[in-house]
């Protein structure tokens, strides 16, 4: 397996810690809260362990303090010096972010006082320049722990097949928001709706009466197959050129119908296909 350095970070009660054990548990030899001068010798020590430590983790975030200000100028040198590493940034909302806070009874580190809002913001200021080095960005409000713990296996499981690109798709609802972390963004919204038939408003797209209404169109047979030619195109390229995360969203109105029904299919089309897919769907329960 080769060699890995994947450096975790972003906002405070995003989920690092719950990340981190995520890592651990893959088998990822994980360190938290490193100073970042130190990740060149640290890097260096694990080089001479005879290939015993191959797959790191560092966590680093805004409670580093002084040393965390100089992390942007340590990574560029380690390109330089022929480094290669990954960055996972972590985020959720301010109010997810406001309760989790307030659940755990913890000040923001960047608010002692309590002033959870502004240290928020002052932390989202500080990490903009970080969060737009990330290869992977990761927005934990409406992930369960399951399901956050499926996207970092997914992301750093073993990797022993031959398809590195680790594919997410996720069923939203529009009314809900676009999913910040999506890299395409498909809108099934012109679709039959079964919303308005009332034996179905209750059901999900799981369910087979909502999957042969919504299948039964000559429109969604188009369009599948359409979006599958599309994927499947772009799927090789994104490969070629060292993408190894792709995460598609597909929405509809609600996130309860339609946008279930079609990520399942994809999903199920690219598992047969032999990339490696996880299906989640983010609205489904409300």
């Amino acid at each position: 397996m080769d060699n890995r350095l994947v450096i975790v970070t972003g906002l405070s009660g995003a989920g690092k810690s719950l990340a981190m054990r995520c890592l651990e548990d893959l088998g990822i030899f994980c360190v938290d809260n490193l100073p970042p001068e130190l990740i060149p010798k640290f890097a260096e020590l694990c080089a001479q362990t005879g290939g015993k430590i191959q797959r790191i983790a560092l966590v680093i975030d805004i409670r580093g303090g002084q040393f965390f200000s100089g992390l942007v100028d340590v990574l560029a040198e380690l390109r330089k010096q022929g480094l290669e590493y990954e960055i996972l940034y972590l985020e959720a909302t301010n109010e997810t972010l406001v309760r989790r806070f307030k659940e755990t009874r913890r000040p923001h580190p960047l608010s002692p006082s309590g002033e959870i809002v502004e240290g928020i913001a002052e932390e989202r200021r500080q990490m903009m320049e970080l969060r737009g080095l990330a290869n992977k960005i990761i927005d934990t409000s409406n992930l369960t722990v399951n399901q956050l713990k499926q996207e970092i296996g997914n992301l750093y499981g073993d990797e022993g097949g031959q398809n590195r690109l680790a594919i997410t798709i996720v069923s939203f609802g529009f009314k809900y928001g676009i999913p910040l972390d999506a890299d395409l963004v498909i809108d099934v919204r012109f679709l039959p709706n079964p919303h308005y038939v009332p034996e179905l408003r209750s059901l999900t797209g799981h369910d087979e009466k909502v999957r042969s209404y919504v299948f039964a169109s000559p429109v969604t047979g188009e369009f599948n197959k359409r979006i599958v030619e599309m994927l499947e195109f772009l799927i090789p390229h994104y490969m070629n050129e060292g993408k190894t995360t792709l995460t598609v969203a597909v929405g509809c109105t609600g996130g309860c119908h339609r946008s279930v029904a079609l990520a399942n299919f994809l999903g199920q089309h690219l598992a047969e296909a032999e990339y490696r897919v996880a299906v989640r769907h983010r609205d489904i329960e409300r």
